[in-house]
Protein backbone atom coordinates (compact mmCIF):
# COMPACT_ATOMS: atom_id res chain seq x y z
CA UNK A 1 0.00 0.00 0.00
CA UNK A 2 2.98 2.33 -0.13
CA UNK A 3 4.49 3.63 -3.16
CA UNK A 4 8.05 2.77 -4.16
CA UNK A 5 10.58 3.77 -6.06
CA UNK A 6 12.17 1.43 -9.14
CA UNK A 7 14.22 -1.00 -7.90
CA UNK A 8 18.06 -1.40 -9.07
CA UNK A 9 17.75 -5.19 -8.23
CA UNK A 10 17.27 -7.69 -10.89
CA UNK A 11 14.00 -10.03 -10.53
CA UNK A 12 15.37 -13.53 -9.80
CA UNK A 13 13.99 -16.98 -10.09
CA UNK A 14 13.75 -17.19 -6.34
CA UNK A 15 12.12 -14.03 -6.20
CA UNK A 16 9.49 -15.24 -8.56
CA UNK A 17 9.14 -18.74 -6.89
CA UNK A 18 8.67 -16.81 -3.38
CA UNK A 19 6.01 -14.14 -4.64
CA UNK A 20 3.83 -17.18 -6.02
CA UNK A 21 4.02 -19.08 -2.85
CA UNK A 22 3.09 -15.53 -1.18
CA UNK A 23 -0.06 -15.11 -3.37
CA UNK A 24 -0.88 -18.67 -2.95
CA UNK A 25 -1.03 -17.78 0.77
CA UNK A 26 -3.09 -14.90 0.46
CA UNK A 27 -5.33 -16.13 -1.95
CA UNK A 28 -5.82 -18.97 0.68
CA UNK A 29 -6.89 -17.17 3.34
CA UNK A 30 -10.59 -17.33 2.81
CA UNK A 31 -10.40 -21.25 3.19
CA UNK A 32 -8.39 -20.76 6.41
CA UNK A 33 -11.57 -18.28 7.53
CA UNK A 34 -13.62 -20.44 6.48
CA UNK A 35 -12.74 -23.57 7.86
CA UNK A 36 -12.13 -21.52 11.43
CA UNK A 37 -15.69 -21.07 11.52
CA UNK A 38 -16.15 -24.70 11.97
CA UNK A 39 -15.15 -24.07 15.40
CA UNK A 40 -15.12 -20.67 16.29
CA UNK A 41 -18.01 -17.58 15.98
CA UNK A 42 -18.03 -15.40 13.02
CA UNK A 43 -16.67 -12.84 15.26
CA UNK A 44 -14.68 -14.70 18.06
CA UNK A 45 -12.39 -15.63 14.96
CA UNK A 46 -12.00 -12.37 13.85
CA UNK A 47 -10.98 -10.90 16.72
CA UNK A 48 -8.88 -13.78 17.97
CA UNK A 49 -7.02 -13.47 14.41
CA UNK A 50 -5.94 -9.67 14.44
CA UNK A 51 -5.12 -10.21 18.10
CA UNK A 52 -2.69 -12.60 17.75
CA UNK A 53 -1.61 -10.88 14.57
CA UNK A 54 -1.23 -7.52 16.41
CA UNK A 55 0.87 -8.90 18.82
CA UNK A 56 2.99 -10.54 16.21
CA UNK A 57 3.86 -7.37 14.29
CA UNK A 58 4.49 -5.39 17.61
CA UNK A 59 7.06 -8.17 18.54
CA UNK A 60 8.29 -7.72 15.13
CA UNK A 61 8.70 -3.96 15.67
CA UNK A 62 10.31 -4.04 18.43
CA UNK A 63 12.78 -6.72 17.57
CA UNK A 64 14.13 -4.72 14.66
CA UNK A 65 13.92 -1.47 15.89
CA UNK A 66 11.03 0.17 13.94
CA UNK A 67 9.28 3.38 15.34
CA UNK A 68 5.97 2.20 16.89
CA UNK A 69 4.67 5.72 18.15
CA UNK A 70 2.56 8.33 16.17
CA UNK A 71 3.23 11.47 15.81
CA UNK A 72 0.73 14.15 17.28
CA UNK A 73 -1.16 14.98 13.68
CA UNK A 74 -1.11 11.31 12.50
CA UNK A 75 -3.62 9.87 15.03
CA UNK A 76 -7.08 11.04 13.90
CA UNK A 77 -5.77 9.70 10.23
CA UNK A 78 -5.19 6.29 11.76
CA UNK A 79 -8.80 6.30 13.52
CA UNK A 80 -10.39 7.00 10.59
CA UNK A 81 -8.15 4.03 8.80
CA UNK A 82 -8.94 1.61 11.58
CA UNK A 83 -12.50 2.30 11.65
CA UNK A 84 -12.99 1.73 7.58
CA UNK A 85 -10.50 -1.22 8.78
CA UNK A 86 -12.72 -2.66 11.39
CA UNK A 87 -15.98 -2.22 9.13
CA UNK A 88 -14.80 -3.56 6.15
CA UNK A 89 -13.57 -7.10 7.97
CA UNK A 90 -16.59 -7.53 10.22
CA UNK A 91 -19.14 -7.16 6.90
CA UNK A 92 -16.33 -9.76 5.01
CA UNK A 93 -16.55 -12.04 7.95
CA UNK A 94 -19.97 -11.96 7.94
CA UNK A 95 -20.28 -12.51 4.32
CA UNK A 96 -18.32 -15.26 3.81
CA UNK A 97 -19.95 -16.96 7.22
CA UNK A 98 -23.08 -17.13 4.36
CA UNK A 99 -21.10 -17.75 1.62
CA UNK A 100 -18.31 -20.11 0.70
CA UNK A 101 -14.36 -19.40 0.60
CA UNK A 102 -13.98 -19.70 -3.24
CA UNK A 103 -16.63 -17.44 -4.04
CA UNK A 104 -15.29 -15.06 -0.94
CA UNK A 105 -12.17 -15.39 -2.88
CA UNK A 106 -13.53 -14.19 -6.48
CA UNK A 107 -15.44 -11.20 -4.56
CA UNK A 108 -12.57 -10.03 -2.87
CA UNK A 109 -10.16 -9.89 -6.25
CA UNK A 110 -12.67 -7.19 -7.37
CA UNK A 111 -10.66 -4.59 -5.18
CA UNK A 112 -8.17 -3.59 -7.60
CA UNK A 113 -11.08 -2.53 -9.70
CA UNK A 114 -12.92 -0.43 -7.44
CA UNK A 115 -9.51 0.61 -6.20
CA UNK A 116 -8.73 2.03 -9.84
CA UNK A 117 -12.26 3.55 -10.48
CA UNK A 118 -11.97 5.85 -7.04
CA UNK A 119 -8.31 6.48 -7.49
CA UNK A 120 -9.98 8.18 -10.74
CA UNK A 121 -12.01 10.82 -8.95
CA UNK A 122 -9.56 10.63 -5.28
CA UNK A 123 -5.90 10.63 -6.55
CA UNK A 124 -4.15 13.11 -8.80
CA UNK A 125 -2.61 11.74 -11.88
CA UNK A 126 -4.36 8.26 -11.26
CA UNK A 127 -6.55 8.29 -14.24
CA UNK A 128 -8.19 5.03 -15.62
CA UNK A 129 -6.78 4.74 -19.17
CA UNK A 130 -8.58 2.61 -22.03
CA UNK A 131 -6.84 -0.54 -21.00
CA UNK A 132 -7.89 -0.12 -17.46
CA UNK A 133 -11.18 0.22 -18.03
CA UNK A 134 -11.23 -3.22 -20.17
CA UNK A 135 -9.62 -4.75 -17.27
CA UNK A 136 -12.27 -3.42 -14.98
CA UNK A 137 -14.82 -4.86 -17.65
CA UNK A 138 -13.42 -8.41 -17.39
CA UNK A 139 -13.69 -8.33 -13.52
CA UNK A 140 -17.06 -7.45 -13.17
CA UNK A 141 -18.55 -9.94 -15.76
CA UNK A 142 -17.05 -12.64 -14.03
CA UNK A 143 -18.80 -11.60 -11.37
CA UNK A 144 -21.52 -11.91 -13.22
CA UNK A 145 -20.93 -15.43 -14.48
CA UNK A 146 -20.73 -16.17 -10.63
CA UNK A 147 -23.56 -14.82 -10.00
CA UNK A 148 -25.36 -16.59 -12.29
CA UNK A 149 -24.28 -20.19 -10.67
CA UNK A 150 -27.10 -21.10 -9.16
CA UNK A 151 -25.71 -25.20 -8.38
CA UNK A 152 -25.72 -25.63 -4.44
CA UNK A 153 -26.47 -21.69 -3.87
CA UNK A 154 -28.96 -20.86 -1.30
CA UNK A 155 -30.77 -17.28 -0.78
CA UNK A 156 -28.14 -17.24 2.33
CA UNK A 157 -25.51 -17.29 -0.46
CA UNK A 158 -26.71 -14.14 -2.07
CA UNK A 159 -27.05 -12.38 1.02
CA UNK A 160 -23.53 -13.37 2.11
CA UNK A 161 -22.03 -12.76 -1.47
CA UNK A 162 -23.98 -9.01 -1.58
CA UNK A 163 -22.30 -8.49 2.13
CA UNK A 164 -18.66 -9.34 0.30
CA UNK A 165 -19.36 -6.48 -2.46
CA UNK A 166 -20.35 -3.95 0.05
CA UNK A 167 -16.96 -5.07 2.36
CA UNK A 168 -15.03 -4.98 -1.01
CA UNK A 169 -16.61 -1.40 -1.59
CA UNK A 170 -15.85 -0.25 1.81
CA UNK A 171 -11.76 -2.01 1.61
CA UNK A 172 -11.56 0.26 -1.97
CA UNK A 173 -12.17 3.30 -0.12
CA UNK A 174 -9.96 2.62 2.90
CA UNK A 175 -7.07 2.13 0.32
CA UNK A 176 -7.82 5.21 -1.59
CA UNK A 177 -7.59 6.56 2.01
CA UNK A 178 -4.39 5.20 3.17
CA UNK A 179 -3.03 6.40 -0.33
CA UNK A 180 -3.62 9.81 0.38
CA UNK A 181 -2.21 9.46 3.86
CA UNK A 182 0.70 7.00 3.75
CA UNK A 183 3.68 9.02 2.71
CA UNK A 184 3.49 10.35 6.61
CA UNK A 185 4.21 6.52 8.13
CA UNK A 186 5.77 3.90 8.04
CA UNK A 187 3.51 1.19 6.43
CA UNK A 188 3.63 -1.12 9.31
CA UNK A 189 2.13 1.21 12.05
CA UNK A 190 -0.95 1.29 10.03
CA UNK A 191 -1.12 -2.17 10.22
CA UNK A 192 -0.71 -2.41 14.02
CA UNK A 193 -3.16 0.18 14.97
CA UNK A 194 -5.81 -0.46 12.74
CA UNK A 195 -5.50 -4.09 13.97
CA UNK A 196 -5.26 -2.93 17.65
CA UNK A 197 -8.47 -0.61 17.16
CA UNK A 198 -9.90 -3.74 15.91
CA UNK A 199 -9.98 -6.10 18.41
CA UNK A 200 -11.74 -4.90 21.04
CA UNK A 201 -14.80 -4.13 18.57
CA UNK A 202 -14.88 -7.96 17.22
CA UNK A 203 -14.82 -9.20 20.44
CA UNK A 204 -17.28 -7.15 21.60
CA UNK A 205 -19.18 -7.99 18.10
CA UNK A 206 -19.06 -12.15 19.36
CA UNK A 207 -20.53 -11.31 22.61
CA UNK A 208 -23.20 -9.60 21.26
CA UNK A 209 -23.94 -11.39 18.08
CA UNK A 210 -21.96 -15.02 17.98
CA UNK A 211 -24.45 -18.08 18.81
CA UNK A 212 -21.52 -19.82 20.14
CA UNK A 213 -18.01 -18.18 20.80
CA UNK A 214 -16.16 -21.92 21.15
CA UNK A 215 -17.70 -24.72 19.60
CA UNK A 216 -14.18 -26.90 18.76
CA UNK A 217 -11.05 -25.50 19.58
CA UNK A 218 -8.65 -29.11 17.89
CA UNK A 219 -5.64 -28.76 15.96
CA UNK A 220 -7.42 -28.39 12.56
CA UNK A 221 -9.59 -25.06 13.90
CA UNK A 222 -6.20 -23.81 15.77
CA UNK A 223 -3.82 -23.95 12.82
CA UNK A 224 -6.41 -22.46 10.87
CA UNK A 225 -6.14 -19.11 13.41
CA UNK A 226 -2.27 -19.57 13.61
CA UNK A 227 -2.43 -19.34 9.54
CA UNK A 228 -4.61 -16.19 9.56
CA UNK A 229 -3.11 -14.70 11.81
CA UNK A 230 0.64 -15.37 11.97
CA UNK A 231 1.19 -16.52 8.23
CA UNK A 232 -0.99 -14.20 6.73
CA UNK A 233 -1.30 -10.97 8.37
CA UNK A 234 2.14 -11.21 9.88
CA UNK A 235 4.70 -12.98 8.02
CA UNK A 236 2.89 -12.20 4.99
CA UNK A 237 2.80 -8.14 5.30
CA UNK A 238 6.63 -8.46 6.26
CA UNK A 239 7.68 -10.29 3.78
CA UNK A 240 4.96 -8.18 0.76
CA UNK A 241 7.03 -5.22 2.15
CA UNK A 242 10.53 -6.48 2.19
CA UNK A 243 9.89 -7.94 -1.42
CA UNK A 244 8.20 -4.32 -2.66
CA UNK A 245 11.42 -2.23 -1.67
CA UNK A 246 13.63 -4.67 -3.08
CA UNK A 247 12.38 -5.18 -6.80
CA UNK A 248 9.02 -2.92 -6.62
CA UNK A 249 5.65 -3.03 -7.35
CA UNK A 250 5.60 -3.97 -11.20
CA UNK A 251 7.56 -7.46 -11.10
CA UNK A 252 5.37 -8.25 -7.90
CA UNK A 253 2.10 -7.04 -9.62
CA UNK A 254 2.72 -9.70 -12.33
CA UNK A 255 2.02 -12.44 -10.02
CA UNK A 256 -1.43 -11.24 -7.95
CA UNK A 257 -3.78 -13.27 -10.73
CA UNK A 258 -2.47 -16.33 -8.90
CA UNK A 259 -4.28 -15.23 -5.49
CA UNK A 260 -8.18 -16.09 -7.01
CA UNK A 261 -6.89 -18.95 -8.73
CA UNK A 262 -5.58 -20.35 -4.97
CA UNK A 263 -8.67 -19.46 -3.45
CA UNK A 264 -11.11 -21.18 -5.52
CA UNK A 265 -8.74 -23.97 -6.28
CA UNK A 266 -8.41 -24.78 -2.14
CA UNK A 267 -11.73 -23.88 -1.20
CA UNK A 268 -12.54 -26.98 -3.90
CA UNK A 269 -9.82 -28.84 -2.57
CA UNK A 270 -10.15 -28.61 1.25
CA UNK A 271 -14.24 -27.45 1.91
CA UNK A 272 -15.07 -29.46 -0.96
CA UNK A 273 -16.59 -26.81 -2.35
CA UNK A 274 -18.51 -27.21 -6.35
CA UNK A 275 -15.98 -25.37 -8.99
CA UNK A 276 -18.33 -25.35 -11.76
CA UNK A 277 -18.00 -24.29 -15.64
CA UNK A 278 -19.83 -20.81 -14.55
CA UNK A 279 -16.94 -20.50 -11.33
CA UNK A 280 -14.13 -21.34 -13.59
CA UNK A 281 -15.20 -18.34 -16.12
CA UNK A 282 -15.84 -16.14 -13.78
CA UNK A 283 -12.27 -16.84 -12.28
CA UNK A 284 -11.11 -16.94 -15.91
CA UNK A 285 -12.74 -13.28 -16.56
CA UNK A 286 -11.43 -12.28 -13.23
CA UNK A 287 -7.95 -13.44 -13.60
CA UNK A 288 -7.80 -11.56 -17.18
CA UNK A 289 -8.50 -8.46 -15.81
CA UNK A 290 -6.21 -8.65 -13.18
CA UNK A 291 -3.95 -9.19 -15.99
CA UNK A 292 -4.84 -6.89 -18.22
CA UNK A 293 -4.97 -3.88 -14.94
CA UNK A 294 -1.13 -4.63 -14.18
CA UNK A 295 0.28 -5.21 -17.38
CA UNK A 296 2.44 -2.80 -17.42
CA UNK A 297 5.41 -2.02 -20.53
CA UNK A 298 8.88 -1.91 -19.84
CA UNK A 299 9.62 1.58 -19.85
CA UNK A 300 6.66 2.31 -17.59
CA UNK A 301 6.85 3.70 -13.95
CA UNK A 302 6.06 1.43 -11.15
CA UNK A 303 2.27 1.58 -9.62
CA UNK A 304 1.05 1.81 -6.18
CA UNK A 305 0.68 -1.60 -4.94
CA UNK A 306 -2.60 -2.91 -3.71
Amino acid sequence: MTETQPSNQEFTLAAGVFTVFLCMIFGSNTVAIKFAFTGLGVFTTAAIRFAIAAIAIYLWARFTGRTIALKKGQIHQVLVFSTLFTVQLSLFYLGLSKSNASRGALMANLLPFFILFLAHFFIPGDRITRRKFYGILLGFAGVGFMFLEKKGVTAGFRTGDLIILLAVIIWSSSVIYLKRIISTFIPFQVVLYSTLFSVPFFFFAALLWDDAMVTRLDAPVVGSLLYQSLITASFGFVAWNNMLQKYGAVSLHTFVFIMPIAGVAMGGLILGEPITIKILLALAFIVSGILVVHWHPKKQAPAYPM
